[in-house]
């Protein structure tokens, strides 16, 4: 039989093929838009109009968050995972048959309402079912497949455009639908997260599914994390009712709301995604075609596995806000040299335009710690009663900044060309002071020990102080017979 961390780890990689759709649907319209045959069958869009088919996937994205802000706690992590795939079924389905503009960017928006849906749900699952030893890298997952994602589109995106035909971009926009089918037909073998029956008052259901995860450990320790998620619930509710305005009006909590959105916000607001979009439109402006570009742009996600992979291997020993800092200084500098060269670009130096394509590596590479934790850190800093509300609101932010950006950025790139990136380099700085002075360290604590850190610690917690724990214990233990006898 497996041990309780096989099935961790093969459950939290399950859950990440949801990064990988992710992945997939953003990277492949990039490729999609620039292709000859789309471009003639839809009349040649204008920048508005390509601007209005990836920020459709955003809006799209942006109520899936909402969706899960009304319902994902009342649904849990599986159904609203199994809710989010079969959206994605249909939006690729309308997608790869579209025969007008209108009928394309309706099956982008129903595609990014499904991503929505799954990316606030997954990375939160998967820290409720792991260990701290392992729940940042399990967490951090998302990315890992969300990079393979981009890798597929990519290639395939480069394959596809060697076709004359419809086939060019039906195809890819096709093949979304894998990757939800998975889920859809995969989800139902996983166990529920034991925190979320927990908070559901579901004890000997999240008893049982709890020895199954943590199987091959020691009882007594399985028994301690059992109490230290019940406690925590408990005193939570002594101290009055929670409520969905509970994550505003609980300064604790608020602070953690706060902290959630802003390493959200802080991804796109890096220029990862117009990158990601427009790199086609980007080497456009210095002059390379558009199979080349969508090459370098496959030989640079091919990469981003290989940065990604290291990352995850660092991060739960180096933790979450050094990373940050990094990442935040190298993505910042490399957007710098870009913006500053591209004021005297000669089309003719192609060891200057190397330099340039070079400096969309770099920025890739130091953005591979903020897409990683900007996953990992909300969900993992949010108390369980408000966890599932906490994560769809960081992602809101995150959907929402992604649309504002992705509207207007082709007619940026086409007014002001690489200058543009000056706006990405201060909000990097903005970001590297914030992780500097706000943002406390993660790593190495449990799910409910994160109160420690936002000063709304209320009881012992069992794996830190076990005759602390148990002490209480026997006290409510007490309380709760004489209340019954009194009744």
């Amino acid at each position: 039989m497996p041990s309780g961390d096989a099935i961790t780890i093969a459950s939290a990689a399950f859950l990440a093929v949801g990064g990988f759709l992710f992945g997939y649907d953003s990277g492949i319209i990039s490729s999609t838009i620039a292709l000859p045959h789309f471009i003639e069958y839809f009349d040649d869009p204008s920048d508005d109009t390509a601007g209005g088919i990836v920020s459709s996937f955003q809006g799209g994205a942006v109520l899936g968050t909402m969706i899960n802000m009304a319902v994902a706690n009342k649904l849990g992590r599986k159904k609203t995972i199994f809710a989010g795939s079969v959206v994605s079924l249909l939006g690729s389905a309308l997608q790869a048959g579209s025969t007008t503009m209108a009928m394309l960017i309706v099956g982008r928006f129903i595609g990014g309402m499904a991503v929505g849906m799954l990316t606030s749900t997954i990375p939160m699952y998967a820290s409720e079912i792991s260990t701290p030893k392992w729940r940042g890298a399990l967490s951090g997952l998302l990315q890992w497949f969300l990079s393979w994602g981009f890798l597929v589109a990519q290639w395939l995106g480069y394959g596809c455009s060697f076709s004359k035909t419809a086939f060019s971009w039906r195809f890819p926009l096709a093949f979304q639908a894998i990757p939800a089918l998975i889920l859809v037909s995969g989800i139902w073998f996983l166990q529920e997260s034991p925190r979320w029956l927990m908070e559901k008052d579901r004890h000997e259901e999240a008893r049982v599914v709890l020895e199954k995860l943590r199987k091959g450990e020691d009882p007594t320790r399985i028994n301690l994390e059992f109490l230290e998620i019940r406690d925590v619930i408990a005193a939570d509710r002594e101290i009055g009712k929670v409520t969905t305005m509970s994550i505003l009006t609980k300064a604790s909590w608020r602070k953690r709301l706060l902290l959630g959105c802003a390493v959200q916000a802080f991804g796109p607001l890096s220029g990862i995604n117009v990158i990601n979009y427009y790199g086609p439109r980007i080497y456009e402006i210095l002059g390379i075609d558009t199979q080349t570009s969508l090459m370098i742009i496959g030989i640079s996600g091919a990469l981003s596995i290989v940065y990604c992979t290291i990352g995850l291997w660092m991060l739960d020993r180096v933790g979450r806000v050094k990373p940050l800092m990094v990442s935040a200084l190298g993505l910042g500098a490399a957007l710098l040299v870009n913006a500053v060269q591209a004021q005297y670009i000669d089309h003719n130096n192609t060891n200057q335009l190397r330099s340039m394509v070079a400096m969309n590596f770099v920025f890739s590479l130091f953005y591979t710690p903020l897409g990683i934790i900007s996953w990992v850190y909300p969900a993992e800093i949010f108390p369980v009663e408000v966890r599932a509300l906490g994560n769809a609101i960081t992602t809101f932010t995150n959907w929402v900044v992604n649309l504002v950006f992705a509207q207007f950025s082709p007619a940026a790139l086409t007014k002001l060309g690489f200058r543009y990136f000056y706006v990405f380099f201060v909000f990097n700085l903005i970001a590297f002071v914030c992780y500097w002075f706000f943002f406390p360290e993660t790593k190495g604590r449990t799910l409910e020990q994160m109160d420690v850190l936002f000063g709304d610690q209320l009881v012992p917690h069992a794996l830190d102080d076990p005759n602390g724990a148990m002490a209480m214990h026997k006290e409510m233990s007490v309380s709760a017979h004489v209340e019954d006898q009194h009744v």
